[in-house]
């Protein structure tokens, strides 16, 4: 089942999105003081690849000043524009039955693209994970 809804999600959203975050993860690298948000936009493009079957945690003792501060300047930066290519594609799979699940799953990535640092992916064995913990 996760394969199946990986494959739908990828077709129908997961490629241009995990391209955005892709785009932004260059970007910040190019600018030499910027490269945590590149390692962590890198991160989350391979999660909006392939997200089922896996999910976001924050990672222990991960939410420090520096942390909070950093997510502050990508919220700013590139967080805002991202999450709004979340909603976007969130409605736009809104509208089949189908594609509800997937919107939902959408509407879930973005307090990670807004807040990413302090986070971490992990596996689950669950297909659709209910909750954001």
């Amino acid at each position: 089942m996760k394969t199946l809804l990986n494959i739908i999600w990828l077709v129908f959203g997961g490629l241009w999105l995990a391209l955005g975050y892709f785009l932004a993860g260059i970007i910040c690298c190019l600018l030499i003081v910027t490269i945590p948000w590149g390692i962590a936009s890198f991160r989350i493009a391979a999660y909006t690849l392939w997200p089922f079957g896996r999910m976001v945690v924050d990672k222990p003792g991960g939410t420090g000043v520096f942390a909070l501060l950093g997510n502050v300047i990508w919220l700013l930066v590139a967080g805002i524009w991202i999450a709004i290519g979340h909603v976007v594609t969130a409605v736009a799979m809104a509208i089949t039955i189908i594609g509800i699940p997937l919107a939902i799953a959408n509407l879930k990535l973005i307090p990670v693209s807004l807040m990413p640092l302090g986070k971490q992916i992990v596996p689950t064995s669950k297909p659709f994970v209910t909750g954001y913990r």
